[in-house]
């Protein structure tokens, strides 16, 4: 089954927030669809796509493994991983639209009708002091989410130095994971996020800071690439009840077998635009269950994204909750069309439409723009 187009999509859904999709065309009329947003790097994601169009037209999209392959040494970094990753999804979608049957079959079935989320409160916060996070943490769990998660400390980075904005930005995050805490109650799981943007040593005091708040479990304190101290750090955090998650924008297996082997972290994160592909995932799932970590995929983005994530957490044995962006615009339900990605009593239902069980319906949603202030600090992301 030939491929005859492969597109670049990007609409701009709120002044902070574009979505970038591709949509892959074959021969019989039909169009896969994955998701590439990479915050800031549209430009970039367009000429990717791009160069791999020209050089896949013509070529059998059941060739999955071959045309869809990431390999590491790619010189494009993670704007090729992130096009390569959107370029397996709608490869799959296609798969199992030709089968008949839901994507999740197409990964080896499911283990379950529905998958656990947690709401992602950062965008929804508004206004974005402590009263404003747990105002967004309350209507969450509202509507029946059992977790939330927050990322509280911008604009704080431990390499500007220990300057008064950052004291006051890390007391400022603080004040909002004790709100949050408050406004919800102990029995809801609460996560935070510290988006790299500690130094091993700050990190371990904000371990002790926040101890008292029963955090479910503590992101990406530290960078990636520093596997002795991010051991270091969850043995505090474990010995305070609380898991260490991270690796949300690695690509590979090669890249996540040192966090595992090394017991970096109680949770992996893998996510479904950047990791490699939607069976790169399901080894990095394998890997991570012979050393007992469990599957918790990064998914703050948009909705083809996280219908993808769906279906593959579904047929993850190891897998333990879904991020979705809560609350950040109602474009997450209104830009596509097909089966219904409405939250049920915090949960996902897997569609068991043929195929994604969705299609883009952009409307009047407009190009993507230059984000002058994106949500996260440009030096991060």
């Amino acid at each position: 089954m030939k491929i005859t187009d492969i597109r670049f999509r990007g609409f701009n859904v709120t002044p902070k927030t574009n979505w970038s999709f591709v949509e892959v065309t074959t021969e019989d009329g039909r169009t896969g669809l994955g998701e590439c947003t990479l915050a800031n790097h549209e430009p970039l994601m367009a000429a990717e796509l791009a160069r791999i169009a020209a050089n896949l037209r013509g070529e059998d999209a059941r060739d999955r493994n071959r045309i869809a392959r990431y390999l590491p040494h790619a010189p494009g970094g993670l704007v090729t991983a992130t096009a390569i990753s959107a370029l397996d999804q709608a490869l799959c979608d296609l798969a199992a639209q030709r089968h008949g049957e839901p994507m999740h079959r197409l990964l080896g079935g499911a283990f379950s009708d529905s998958v656990r989320l947690y709401a992602n409160i950062n965008r929804g916060a508004n206004p974005r002091t402590p009263a404003g996070f747990a105002a967004a943490a309350t209507r969450a769990v509202a509507e029946g989410f059992s977790g939330v998660k927050l990322a509280p400390f911008e604009p704080m980075v431990w390499e500007d130095g220990r300057t008064a904005a950052n004291r006051a930005a890390y007391a400022e995050g603080l004040a909002r994971i004790a709100a949050v805490r408050a406004a919800i109650g102990p029995d809801i799981d609460l996560m935070v996020d510290a988006h790299w943007r500690f130094s091993p040593g700050g990190a371990a005091q904000l371990i002790r800071d926040v101890s008292s708040e029963n955090l479910f479990w503590l992101e990406c304190p530290v960078a990636e690439a520093n596997h002795a101290e991010i051991v270091r750090l969850r043995g505090l955090a474990n010995a305070r009840g609380m898991r260490l998650a991270g690796a949300e924008s690695l690509s590979g297996l090669a890249a996540y077998r040192p966090l595992v082997e090394a017991g970096c972290y109680d949770v992996l994160m893998p996510d479904a635009k950047h990791a490699g592909g939607l069976g790169e995932i399901q080894r990095i799932a394998a890997l991570a269950q012979t050393a007992g970590v469990e599957i918790a995929p990064h998914n703050p983005t948009g909705p083809v994204c996280h219908a993808h994530s769906v279906h593959l957490c579904a047929a993850i044995p190891n897998f333990l909750v879904l991020e979705v962006q809560y609350g950040e615009t109602e474009a997450f339900f209104d830009i596509v069309a097909g089966e219904s990605l409405r939250f049920v009593n915090g949960a996902a239902r897997l569609s068991q439409a043929p195929g994604l069980g969705i299609t883009l319906n952009p409307g009047a949603f407009p190009e993507w723009k230059r984000m002058d202030r994106p949500w996260l600090d440009p030096r991060l992301g």
